[in-house]
């Protein structure tokens, strides 16, 4: 008997990624995260380069946080029977436990953590929030302390917890089925990232006069880029987007941020199953 043939595109492939090109003008780079009328969501574009994409199935165990800024979680157990990924507040309710518990058993020295937003990604053309094919981080260090500050508003108790570790954490998850065949996730390992190819990009939120920042991500051919193939709905990809030891001289953590994009697998077949993922971004306090 033949065996049976596998659907989801796997091994190392070369890709095109977007990544940072800077406005025309030399203006500062910026986001309208709420899309006001008559502005363009961003000033700045984008350039695709080939890459090198490394699928680490089966070497899952070589990649931690600490160099790679990345962690793969395989097996876990199932989500409470009632949660709902398309109710807001089931979510809340019962898959923000289920990501705090899996935080403290993965990382022990966490005293404390807040999930402070989710996202749930479709792949169908009318959804609210698609797969993004946009080389980014989340978060810069300013904007990571100034996160901090947001959600603890007693200045003291901000201050302490500033001046300890400090991690922001993605937890990625697939929502699909059947293992994903199409948009997987590829992110560089820290440890590749030179600071000066992370551009710093203002997030505008004309609704509220509120101002974040994120990280555009410039092309170095001496990135190193990985994904995680034919991934299933019952493990979990640890995405640190930003690391405060990573900032300290001789740490031992490499960099403490993790570059990632959704990419189009030029292997993916024809009418395959669209990706659909939620992620649930956490504040770490050791």
């Amino acid at each position: 008997m033949s065996p049976p043939q596998t659907l989801h595109p796997h091994g190392d492939v070369l890709a095109p990624l977007n990544f940072y090109l800077a406005p025309e003008d030399g203006s500062k780079p910026y986001n309208n995260a709420d899309l006001p009328p008559n502005l363009p969501p961003r000033n700045y574009g984008s350039v695709s380069h080939p890459v090198l994409i490394r699928d680490v199935r089966g070497s899952e165990a070589q990649y931690n946080l600490d160099t790679h800024s990345f962690q793969v979680l395989l097996s876990q157990p199932p989500s409470h029977p009632s949660l709902d990924f398309t109710s807001d507040s089931s979510i809340k309710e019962h898959y923000y436990p289920e990501i705090t518990s899996l935080l403290h058993k993965t990382i022990p020295g966490a005293k404390r953590i807040i999930i402070f937003d989710h996202t749930v990604r479709l792949s169908s053309p009318d959804a609210p929030r698609a797969p993004v094919q946009r080389v980014h981080i989340d978060q810069t260090p300013l904007s990571a302390a100034q996160r901090v500050r947001r959600h603890i508003t007693d200045p003291d108790e901000a201050g302490a917890l500033l001046s300890g570790r400090y991690r922001i954490i993605n937890v990625w998850k697939p929502l699909n089925k059947n293992p994903v065949e199409t948009f997987p996730l590829a992110f560089a390992a820290s440890d590749s990232l030179r600071d000066e190819e992370m551009i710093p990009v203002e997030h505008r939120y004309t609704s509220t006069g509120y101002i974040g920042q994120t990280a555009a991500i410039a092309h170095h051919p001496d990135q190193k880029w990985y994904y995680l193939s034919g991934m299933t709905s019952d493990e979990r990809l640890l995405l640190q987007c930003f690391d405060s030891e990573g900032l300290k001289e001789g740490s031992r953590v490499k960099g403490g941020r993790l570059a990632h994009t959704a990419f189009e697998d030029p292997r993916s077949r024809e009418g395959a199953e669209g990706r659909e993922s939620i992620e649930v971004r956490c504040l770490i306090f050791e």
